[in-house]
């Protein structure tokens, strides 16, 4: 089992986030706070190799992760020890929330699919800086909120779908996340990672492939996928809003 001791750090009390440059992003609308060089406890930034596994689910929650660079999968284990995979995360997405304040052990396992870099803070860290920052710790709020309203949307809109409308539903999510390179989704993924996002099996999502393949509406090189026409499949499951998840 890899642990922080195992995996390659460096001190970060001169790093920032400087990927996103949004308004929204927790990392630059409290920098200041969060990388308080006074603080005994600042963050680190800890480097994952591609396939690295860097949450292990079923461990004791020891801090909070934020993606510098990198993309990162979220999943869980389900019956008969299936994997589903929870989410995709990309720079300045935040790992490691949901167990953070609730829980003894993480709830959920992340791996890197690039090589990665990410933002470590203890949990000790953390609540110091939400017991000494009220605007900080309303914003963690907000973000919770948020987060709690898309993933109970998302669990009635999935409950609704057939399988073909969940593949595209991924197939869109994927796409509205990481744009496209050269005609691709920008992230490419094994047919048993749309599976275990679309909670469905491999075989099914060869055959939704197949069949959107000779309706046009995709295209396919080895892993990677093309979307042809965004709006074409975006109509397939509008009814079920598929914005919800990005």
């Amino acid at each position: 089992m890899p642990t922080l001791n195992s995996l390659e750090t460096k001190s970060s009390l001169d790093v920032v986030c400087d990927v996103c440059k949004s308004a929204s992003c927790l990392i630059h609308n409290n920098y200041e706070v969060l990388f308080n060089v006074k603080s005994t406890q600042v963050s680190t930034v800890i480097k994952c190799k591609k396939g690295q596994q860097f949450i292990i689910e079923g461990a004791p929650v020891n801090g909070l992760f934020f993606i510098k660079t990198g993309t990162v999968k979220v999943f869980r284990t389900g019956i008969n020890g299936r994997e589903q995979i929870v989410r995709f995360a990309k720079p300045c997405e935040i790992i490691g929330h949901r167990g953070f304040g609730t829980q003894e052990y993480y709830s959920i396992g992340a791996i890197a699919l690039q090589n990665t870099e990410l933002h470590y803070f203890s949990k000790e860290h953390m609540q110091d800086v939400l017991m000494h920052n009220p605007k900080f710790a309303y914003e963690m709020m907000l973000f919770y909120a948020n987060e709690l309203n898309r993933s109970e949307n998302k669990v009635k809109s999935i409950s609704q779908m057939t399988v073909r409308e969940r593949v595209i539903d991924t197939l869109l999510y994927i796409h509205r996340k990481f744009g496209d390179l050269r005609g691709f989704i920008n992230l490419p993924l094994s047919r048993k990672e749309y599976a275990d996002y679309a909670g469905t099996t491999e075989e099914q999502v060869i055959r939704v492939f197949s069949a959107l393949k000779k309706e046009r509406l995709i295209s396919a090189k080895g892993k990677k996928i093309g979307i042809n026409d965004v709006n074409l499949l975006k109509k397939e499951i509008s009814e079920h809003n598929y914005f919800l998840d990005s």
